[in-house]
């Protein structure tokens, strides 16, 4: 059987590319990310990478708003190394005026959950957590878990 290693890419489709962009030259810089634009079928995208997936955003073709309770995607979590990643990037982010929650901890995800919440332009729902014991050992133990 195939094993999935990771997600390459993720498509965001925005109703507004250059006011995306701007949102995301910020947040992602914050996060370390690369930035490239390639043509598709005539239409602009822009790509954000780093080392693991890229986060593409194109064009939307129909300008419903984002209800992150109807089907599809409720919210995009990107993790960091730690819960002071976590706190440097709601720092850096507030300091470019993109508003962040206030990084704390959330025991009713899990005893070392700390996170930070934001949307995008469109309303897509994005957070910032810490690389927690639970998804290390997940990780580092694959082989030794009982499915």
């Amino acid at each position: 059987m195939p094993d999935v290693i990771g997600i390459d890419h993720i498509y965001i489709s925005v109703s507004n590319l250059a006011r995306a962009e701007q949102f995301y030259d910020v947040v992602m810089a914050v996060l370390g990310f690369r930035k490239n634009q390639f043509q598709l079928d005539g239409e602009q995208h822009i790509q954000y990478y780093n080392r693991h997936f890229g986060y593409v955003l194109r064009p939307a073709r129909s300008v419903n708003a984002h209800d992150p309770y109807a089907p599809g995607l409720h919210h995009f979590c990107l993790r960091v190394e730690s819960e002071a990643d976590v706190a440097a990037a709601a720092k850096l982010l507030t300091e470019q005026n993109i508003s962040v929650s206030e990084p704390k901890r959330y025991p009713e995800y899990a005893p070392d959950y700390f996170a930070v919440f934001l949307c995008d332009p469109d309303g897509v729902r994005l957070e910032i957590t810490n690389y927690r014991q639970e998804r290390r050992q997940r990780h580092d133990d694959w082989n030794n878990i009982a499915p």
